[in-house]
């Protein structure tokens, strides 16, 4: 139950997002996943750097489509719908060109962007109504 009641109010703080400080965390991870691959390359920096980058960009893009559902189903229609989204952008850019390491970063600038985006157009939307 503790669990449910922290992770709600980690959910609304990373909805609200009012002065997009997630998403600059969210950028933050970006580019530690950037620099990790140049020259790092541990993976516990990889790892924690993913997870935080998945789980902020899963929490926006769940609470944009999914608001009405509980708080399981949006974290893992938030998944869902992150993971179909990175992969569809990752295909065009490997349409386009072939996929490196600054490409990656691109790729996930892009989605990082657009899930802030969704996030906030859906919070606005819903305010208004």
């Amino acid at each position: 139950m503790k669990w449910a009641l922290k992770f709600a109010s980690i959910e609304k703080s990373v909805v609200q997002d009012e002065k997009f400080l997630y998403t600059i965390v969210s950028y933050s991870a970006i580019l530690a996943m950037f620099a990790n691959l140049n020259s790092f390359q541990f993976p516990f920096i990889g790892l924690m750097s993913s997870v935080i980058y998945l789980g902020i960009n899963a929490v926006f893009l769940g609470n944009a489509f999914f608001k009405k559902e509980n708080a399981f189903f949006r974290l893992m229609f938030g998944i869902l719908l992150f993971t179909m989204f990175i992969g569809f952008v990752g295909w065009l850019t490997l349409i386009i060109h072939n996929l490196d390491i600054t490409r990656v970063t691109l790729v996930l600038l892009v989605v990082a962007t657009s899930s802030s985006l969704f996030n906030r157009r859906m919070r606005h939307r819903n305010a208004a109504k």
